[in-house]
């Protein structure tokens, strides 16, 4: 079993729809869904496209996925997520716009937020104490020998290279699309996502999301609301 730390629009938030419908399965029901068709991007090569964020459902990474330490239990967690959302106030990205990081796509800010970029870094501090020590086959996983200094830094001490002055947010739309189909699939991705687009994103809650076994889907464990968060 691993837990993490996820941001996810609620359960009934037309964002989580939309995302899900495109990825193929909903992490809040378990539901799944056939790809769409499209003239320019068949189902069956939509299917493959989206098929590892649609086994982690759709998120934005905060505190990456970790086994609990020997020392706490599922209830230690959910007790300190519980109290720790209550505590934290509820904020908006000014505006969200469709990213294409390398070769794959995702939701993203229009800019550096900085309530953001500190509430990430709160997350990861606080359940901290939570995460047991990654195995010599789990940091091999991250290629250490391709990541910046301070990312190999933050493996070592986080557990995951892309936290603090590295971590930036993103909610995955697809893999590793080819270059030559890259273009196609901003395209659609544009057009699917316009209503999300060009405004803001409330990040109102926290979700806990587990992984049963190794390789099995993600699925939402708790979804909590933020301080101040409408409901």
């Amino acid at each position: 079993m691993r837990y993490a730390l996820y941001f996810s629009p609620p359960k009934d938030d037309p964002l989580t729809g939309a995302a899900s419908l495109w990825l193929g399965r909903n992490a809040f029901t378990g539901e799944t869904y056939p790809a769409p068709e499209h003239e320019q991007l068949g189902a069956v090569e939509q299917f493959e496209l989206t098929a590892d964020p649609r086994r982690y459902g759709f998120h934005a990474t905060i505190k990456a996925p970790f086994s609990l330490a020997s020392s706490v239990t599922e209830k230690d967690l959910m007790t300190v997520a519980e109290d720790f959302a209550q505590r934290t106030q509820a904020f908006e990205i000014p505006e969200l716009v469709l990213g294409q990081l390398g070769r794959f796509f995702a939701l993203v800010p229009g800019s550096l937020h900085q309530p953001l970029q500190d509430f990430a870094a709160k997350v990861v501090r606080s359940f901290e104490p939570f995460r047991a020590a990654l195995s010599e086959a789990d940091m091999a996983r991250r290629n250490p020998e391709k990541l910046s200094d301070s990312q190999r830094a933050h493996l070592q001490r986080w557990g995951y290279p892309y936290v603090m002055e590295d971590f930036g947010f993103h909610m995955t739309l697809s893999g590793q699309v080819p270059e030559t189909r890259a273009a196609v699939m901003k395209t659609i991705l544009t057009e699917r996502f316009a209503d999300f687009t060009g405004r803001p994103l409330s990040i109102s809650g926290l979700a806990v999301f587990i992984e049963e076994t190794r390789g099995a889907p993600f699925k939402v464990h708790s979804w909590l609301p933020l301080a101040g968060a409408k409901s």
